[in-house]
Formats: C-alpha cells, structure tokens, sequence
C-alpha cells in the first residue's frame, strides 16, 4: 500500500516593479499628494495598479508536512478546489494532483509541450 505525505508550503517570489511618480510628490507638505515619492510608489504597489518589472522565484518554504490517506487527499483537494471541479472523478485528481513516485517536472512539461503543439 502506498504512503503519501501532504506538504503546505509557501512559494515566494521578490517583485520588482518601477513607477512613475507625478512632479508635485516631491514636497509632502505641499501639493495634491501629501507623501513622499517613495510613498506614492509603495501605495501604488499595494493597491496593485502596476506592471510586473521583474521577478524572481527565491524558492519554497516548508511550513508544515503530515502523513494522509490517499482518500484524506482527495477530499483535502476537493474542499481546496470548490465546486468547480465536482465533475471530476477521484481518478482524474488523483492523476492530474497527486505526485507519483519518479515524478519528473521537466519531462512532463516536455511531454505537454509536446502534445499542445500536435492538438494544434
């Protein structure tokens, strides 16, 4: 019987991004933007009204890892993934979510590239 262990991690990237800062931002005393053009670029990032500059994966960090029966995950899948995917059969998550023993990432994108350039 096979074991299979459940891993949450976080991903992390470090974002770049560069933002054009109105003239009148220079003084936060006065004018119509009561901040510093550091200020105004940091508010502009957060509320996400930028373009991507860059990026770069700097990895994953483990945060937790707990031994779980395959149909422990299968229904953790279902309650991560909603209703939107209740057509699918414990099969198919299990084909397309659950990494299999001598699972190879960058043959298998080789292999969808591959099969996406024949469908075309």
């Amino acid at each position: 019987m096979s074991k299979y262990v459940m891993v949450d991690a976080i991903s992390q990237f470090r974002m770049r991004y560069v933002v054009e800062v109105p003239d009148d931002v220079e003084n936060p005393s006065e004018g119509k933007y009561p901040c510093t053009p550091e200020q105004y670029a940091s508010d502009t990032v957060v509320c996400e009204d930028t373009r991507e500059f860059s990026q770069e994966h700097l990895g994953e960090t483990i945060v937790s890892t707990r031994e779980v029966s395959l149909e422990e995950a299968i229904a953790q899948w279902r309650k991560d993934n909603g209703a939107g995917f209740d057509v699918w059969s414990d099969e198919l998550v299990v084909k397309n979510s659950i990494t299999e023993i001598e699972f190879n990432r960058k043959k298998y994108e080789e292999q969808e590239e591959e099969r996406w350039r024949n469908s075309e």
